[in-house]
């Protein structure tokens, strides 16, 4: 392949749950959650070119993770693809991923990522980006989310979206922090207790009701939702989705910037701002 890279870029944003509440289980066996979105300012990279068949490379601190044909945007690509029709299936794209946010982490990577490939795949093949938002509930419960990347309210399986107005998120410094231990989201939901402990109001006041299993999983979690809770200038701390994880608001950026420093050295860490 070419040492140039893919003209067109987006922007992969991590993904934070500022509450989740589990209500129960759906008709298909999906856990129903009532859930607020939030988006950061960074993330993945997500890049692509025409090219003659579907081609994915994956670069960055945690590219070697999800590598080779069986991750999400190659199948975001694929299925994309597919909807184009037969006389159109000969045209295919370079897609290069610069993975900086780590996996099975909480902060929706994948779905992220999957969500990027079809915002920049349906534009670089001219497609009505109805396709896209077709595509997105097959990828994840997350994807369609993610494929919005603005503030809104997840119910059913997290999928059905409701765009909302959040005043004076819009730019919070926010600072991420995982211990470094990957989490099976399933393992996540199965190790859940199963009480349904009441409908999401207020983000503030809500709750994560994975945050008990992840930890029982991972008890790192509770070292740095403890960590987290003591800087100086912190205005919510909490788990993000299915975790590891976590992250705090701060009442400004050198507040933020200072706890950034201080974060232990074998945790990751992204210091940065919500959408």
């Amino acid at each position: 392949m070419s040492d140039e890279p893919p003209a067109a870029r987006e922007i992969a944003p991590a993904k934070l749950n500022l509450a989740l509440h589990v209500r129960g289980k759906l008709p298909d066996g999906r856990h129903r959650i009532e859930t607020i979105f939030a988006f950061c300012t960074d993330g993945d990279r997500v890049s692509a070119a025409p090219y003659e068949h579907i081609w994915v490379e994956t670069k960055g601190p945690f590219g070697a993770e999800v590598s080779g044909y069986d991750n999400l945007v190659t199948k975001a690509a694929m299925l994309l693809r597919e909807r184009r029709g037969p006389n159109l299936l000969d045209g295919g794209a370079w897609i290069i991923l610069d993975k900086q946010l780590p996996v099975a982490s909480g902060i929706g990577g994948g779905s992220a990522d999957a969500a990027a490939t079809l915002r920049l795949l349906t534009s670089l093949w001219g497609m009505d980006p109805k396709h896209a938002q077709e595509i997105a509930p097959e990828l994840g419960s997350d994807v369609p989310a993610c494929l919005l990347s603005l503030t809104a309210k997840g119910t059913g399986a997290g999928d059905d979206l409701s765009p909302i107005a959040l005043p004076g998120i819009s730019g919070t410094p926010v600072l991420l922090v995982n211990p470094g231990v990957p989490l099976s989201t399933a393992e996540v939901f199965a190790a859940w207790d199963g009480e349904d402990h009441g409908p999401l109001g207020d983000w503030r006041k809500g709750r994560n009701d994975l945050e008990a299993a992840a930890t029982a999983l991972v008890p790192k979690i509770g070292n740095v939702l403890a960590w987290l809770s003591e800087q100086r200038g912190t205005t919510f701390v909490r788990m993000s989705g299915s975790g590891a994880t976590c992250f705090a608001l701060f009442e400004s950026e050198g507040a933020r910037d200072a706890a950034a420093d201080a974060v232990p050295q074998e945790w990751w860490r992204l210091a940065t701002f919500l959408r």
